[in-house]
């Protein structure tokens, strides 16, 4: 169904404007009177280049003008009304006209216009990488195939909730080591773009062999006048790299692979995955999913290919009569307290809330742990801009100096 966009006037003359889908303009038009908006103007729309924007790169995606927190509060707003018995299709019409971003407007019509010629919803949301996370989709795709679409959009609310609270408090902290970072770097680059070549210019006309310092300072200073495009270039070619790597299969599980076998980031990661795995696999088998289907949702939403094919392989092996905690210890990747504690809960009989206490605690370690990584990138920062600086004095000095003592 054709997309619109118009401006028109309410019943108080004010201005507004937004998108409406209808079979014709004519339609739009009366269906605006409908609701009774005066048209003043209205035309149809290509969805092509919202869709092609929302397909961008993630390197691109603060340019996308859909913020994490208006993904979230639709996530919320959608399980509500299909927890009240909406169908999918009317609860999605209901929420264009609730969404701020008119960016986002374009693709919830869209998304919708497509669940409407017979595609799932997570094969529509998929169209929209920029905006809906592979694991937002997983989730949605199992969701959908085991029955429990309800309660997969109340916990993908709940982790998307979370995750930008916790990314709020991580930029926050950010922000002080960030400035000092872009303080550094200008630093940096007006010292060895202007004042070192100047400087060191006065040494040239010596007739004696220049300290090692002084001349490792002279040759950094010449490579980065000659080479200053590469070195600015250097890190955004490696960033489109690795994002076109990343979206190849044999590159994310080489990737993936590599971030668990990192000190201190692989169990990071392992943590992280921990806790989102065990509050949704609680939440699930608290609404009464059964186990296999519960960790068919759950293989998907871990964020790691590598613990995902540990939590396949361990549904297997639940389903020939192993137990959970039994079948997830033989890989030898998750910690022991998250192991025995899923035994302990399916010896109690209390899996489900022990998998929320599991989340609970694998939450708290995993935000102490960044913050306080945060925490200390400032005065790290602080203290290598001073030896920076300070081995750029010594350079400059330590020349003027020999020629002090030659002249006494």
């Amino acid at each position: 169904m054709p997309v619109y966009e118009y401006t028109a006037l309410d019943i108080k003359g004010k201005k507004a404007s937004g998108i409406i889908d209808a079979e014709s303009s004519f339609a739009a038009r009366q269906k605006l009177r409908d609701s009774r908006m005066f048209p003043v103007s209205i035309k149809e729309t290509d969805d092509t280049s919202v869709r092609d924007k929302a397909k961008t790169f993630s390197l691109y995606t603060p340019f996308v003008r859909v913020r994490t927190s208006e993904v979230s509060m639709m996530t919320r707003q959608l399980a509500t009304l299909i927890g009240a018995g909406f169908p999918l299709v009317t609860a999605i019409d209901a929420l264009i006209p609730q969404t701020k971003s008119h960016a986002f407007k374009k693709v919830l019509s869209q998304i919708k216009d497509s669940i409407v010629e017979g595609n799932s919803f997570a094969g529509s949301l998929s169209s929209y990488p920029g905006i809906f996370s592979s694991i937002y989709t997983n989730m949605i795709r199992a969701g959908e195939t085991s029955g429990t679409l309800e309660v997969v959009l109340d916990r993908l609310a709940d982790i998307t909730e979370r995750r930008q609270v916790f990314m709020n408090n991580i930029r926050a902290a950010l922000a002080y080591p960030v400035f000092i970072l872009l303080f550094a770097c200008i630093v940096l680059f007006l010292l060895l773009a202007y004042i070192v070549p100047s400087v060191t210019v006065v040494f040239a006309d010596m007739n004696q062999v220049l300290p090692a310092p002084t001349r490792f300072l002279i040759a950094v200073g010449d490579l980065f006048n000659a080479y200053w495009w590469l070195i600015v270039f250097f890190p955004v070619g490696m960033i489109l790299a690795f994002q076109g790597i990343k979206r190849t299969a044999k590159g994310r599980y080489l990737m993936d692979k590599a971030l668990l076998s990192l000190p201190g980031i692989g169990i990071l990661v392992i943590k992280v995955a921990v806790a989102r795995v065990s509050r949704t696999l609680g939440s699930l088998l608290e609404n009464g999913v059964s186990m296999m289907p519960a960790l068919d949702v759950v293989k998907n939403i871990s964020g790691n290919i590598l613990i995902g094919q540990v939590i396949e392989q361990a549904s297997k092996e639940v389903g020939e009569g192993q137990g959970l905690g039994h079948a997830l210890g033989e890989s030898k990747i998750f910690p022991n307290l998250f192991i025995q504690m899923i035994q302990v809960g399916e010896q109690s009989g209390e899996l489900e809330s022990m998998l929320g206490k599991v989340a609970d605690v694998f939450e708290n370690e995993v935000e102490s742990a960044v913050v306080s990584l945060v925490s200390i990138l400032g005065p790290v920062m602080i203290l290598i801009m001073g030896v920076v600086v300070g081995f750029i004095v010594l350079s400059i000095c330590l020349p003027i100096f020999e020629m002090n003592r030659l002249v006494l």
